[in-house]
């Protein structure tokens, strides 16, 4: 006779062919965040609203009770109430919330997000200043745009924005921790300025930027090498755009690296750094031509888009100097901010090297500008 079989609960002795995933790390959830924004998705904050990138959205329909801008931008339009709320944050790139009678859609919301439709749209508003009890996460946003390369503005629990990335502020702080950086690859790479230079390619797990250094003479622990920072600049180091001085400051960086390992023994660094338009990203620095095209300086343009006139990441050129052994080093500058910058991350510079070249019609206000709105020494 068969054996009695015993009852069992359903489920017994079935193992799950899945497991729950772990939590997606900080690093991953900035890096999506970034990617959100560029395709146009919405944000949905830890502990704080959904957030809408204006430039990019794709929904269709969708509109939102607020807006989310910086402060320099709230200025520039002179929008009622918030003239004095720009004023107050005391930082241009700070968060400014705003409120109309009526709700947000991306057709009113555009005008006010991008400068170049200022002149076909005058007449904004009226807005409120609306409370901002989430200033912390308001900044993280517009830093996260920025980082994206699209401008900082959001509608704010936006209705039918369609499903939304999940990030946490703290999330910002692991995408740019410069500790992560890592060299990854080195080659021998002939310049004509220098034969014998070797490349040394740099990447970081948390942020996609892949940013190189160009060694030229022979590494040497007894001498100070002599360092250039130089951020990258497709107008100018490309294609010879005479509106700036990057093209000939990155070649005669280059040829005065190879001056000093050719007759002195020395050698030097070119950091080429990931970062287009000071920090902005190519479009916006592209935004800003155009503003200054309208009579706006450098730092005014990057003003009435709402972003700052300076955001490179000098941790990570200090990061790219260490893992070379360069801790001590002689800056190729003009800009006394870099010297300070370099030295708060804990690379010696002992000696700041002038690197000023002769203007052009097209950049002599963009130099002029350098020297007296950010402090650069030029004569």
């Amino acid at each position: 006779m068969d054996a009695a079989v015993r009852s069992r609960a359903a489920g017994d002795g079935v193992r799950s062919l899945t497991t729950p995933s772990p939590a997606p790390s900080p690093e991953r959830r900035a890096a999506q965040a970034v990617d959100a924004l560029r395709h146009g998705w919405p944000l949905a904050f830890d502990g704080g609203p959904v957030l809408l990138p204006v430039e990019t959205a794709i929904a269709q329909g969708v509109h939102a009770p607020r807006m989310l801008i910086s402060a320099a931008r709230a200025a520039t339009l002179k929008l009622a109430n918030q003239r004095e709320a720009a004023r107050s944050s005391g930082v241009p790139h700070s968060p400014v919330l705003i409120a109309g009678g009526e709700a947000f859609t991306l057709r009113d919301a555009l005008p006010i997000a991008d400068p170049a439709l200022d002149l076909g749209n005058p007449l904004k508003g009226p807005f409120k200043a609306a409370g901002l009890d989430w200033a912390e996460t308001a900044a993280a946003a517009l830093e996260l745009a920025r980082i994206a390369g699209i401008l900082p503005a959001f509608l704010v629990d936006p209705v039918d924005a369609g499903e939304a990335v999940p990030v946490a502020v703290s999330d910002l702080a692991a995408y740019s921790q410069a500790g992560a950086l890592r060299i990854v690859t080195r080659a021998r790479l002939p310049v004509s300025a220098a034969e014998d230079a070797e490349i040394v390619a740099f990447r970081s797990a948390a942020d996609l930027r892949e940013h190189v250094a160009l060694v030229i003479g022979k590494q040497s622990g007894d001498r100070q090498p002599l360092v250039r920072l130089h951020s990258e600049c497709l107008t100018g180091d490309i294609l010879g755009s005479l509106k700036c001085d990057c093209g000939p400051q990155l070649d005669a960086a280059l040829h005065a690296m190879a001056h000093e390992a050719r007759d002195s023994g020395g050698w030097g660094v070119l950091l080429y750094m990931r970062q287009e338009g000071r920090g902005i990203g190519l479009i916006n620095k592209l935004r800003a031509y155009r503003l200054q095209d309208q009579g706006f300086d450098t730092v005014e343009a990057n003003q009435r888009l709402g972003l700052p006139d300076e955001a490179r990441d000098f941790p990570v050129a200090a990061r790219m100097l260490e893992l070379l052994g360069a801790r001590t080093i002689r800056l190729l500058t003009n800009n006394p901010a870099k010297v300070a910058a370099l030295s708060a991350a804990g690379i010696t510079v002992s000696e700041r090297v002038p690197h000023q070249l002769p203007d052009n019609p097209h950049n002599a206000r963009y130099l002029a500008t350098k020297r007296d709105r950010s402090g650069h020494l030029l004569i």
